[in-house]
């Protein structure tokens, strides 16, 4: 059974708590490594989920419009967001600037008002779907906040994902864009290994939607899968130098 986003939004802060139990229950020896002030050289792979804010008053301007398939129906209520997840692998570059690849992920239920041959007016489910995979550039720092040093960022990052909706009873409309993103967030390091991550994303991409009638209502109709996403994530670091010294042959 699917897990509104209410709920998953709910059981966050216990996922979380459960993926950071390893940083609490490090042996002697690794608990008592610190982490490193200087962030060059420095790896780390981010797991991240939350919600996203997306207004879709665009497409629902143009559906409902003059020219529109849904002129002058009650608008259908309109959904205000979507849960989202992100997979980061990113490598520190320069103690002030970090490499990073995103990969993302998202979807939302939309409801559209159409008429249909009988003179009647029908609210069809809208199902949309975004994925992709970002490239970009975080500055950082580190400051001295919390157990191991707090790391703030802000970046900027880019790259193609894969958009589609799937009106209820006609075919999937898919195609390719490019994804815009600004990040900010911040890292606390709980050890020198582990920390939790929080990230504010301001992202730009669209989709396709169908339109019932191609003939008197051509289009283009197209929907939001950007707008504010709010994330809370695992951070696992890679220090500079092996932990472990390697085999000798």
């Amino acid at each position: 059974m699917p897990v509104a986003p209410n709920g998953m939004l709910r059981r966050l802060p216990l996922l979380l708590a459960l993926c950071a139990t390893p940083a609490l229950a490090q042996d002697d020896e690794g608990s008592a490594e610190a982490a490193p002030s200087s962030l060059d050289g420095v790896g780390r792979i981010t797991v991240g989920a939350g919600y996203r804010l997306t207004s879709n008053a665009t497409l629902y301007d143009s559906w409902y419009g003059a020219k529109g398939p849904g002129a002058g129906l009650e608008r259908a209520p309109e959904s205000s967001g979507a849960p989202v997840g992100a997979l980061t692998f990113a490598y520190a570059v320069t103690d002030l600037v970090e490499l990073g690849i995103d990969l993302f992920g998202t979807t939302q239920n939309l409801r559209l008002t159409e008429a249909v041959g009988d003179g009647t007016t029908v609210s069809r489910k809208v199902t949309t779907l975004a994925y992709g995979a970002l490239v970009g550039l975080r500055f950082q720092g580190v400051l001295d906040i919390g157990p191991q040093g707090l790391v703030p960022f802000a970046g900027v990052l880019t790259g193609p994902a894969v958009i589609s909706s799937k009106r209820e009873g006609s075919g999937l409309q898919e195609n390719v864009g490019q994804a815009w993103v600004g990040a900010l967030g911040a890292t606390l390091r709980l050890s020198s290994k582990w920390g939790i991550t929080a990230e504010y994303r301001l992202m730009f991409l669209r989709g396709p939607v169908e339109s019932p009638n191609t003939t008197t209502a051509p289009g283009p109709f197209s929907f939001s899968s950007g707008g504010s996403w709010f994330s809370l994530g695992v951070t696992y670091t890679f220090p500079p130098d092996p932990s472990r010294p390697l085999p000798t042959f």
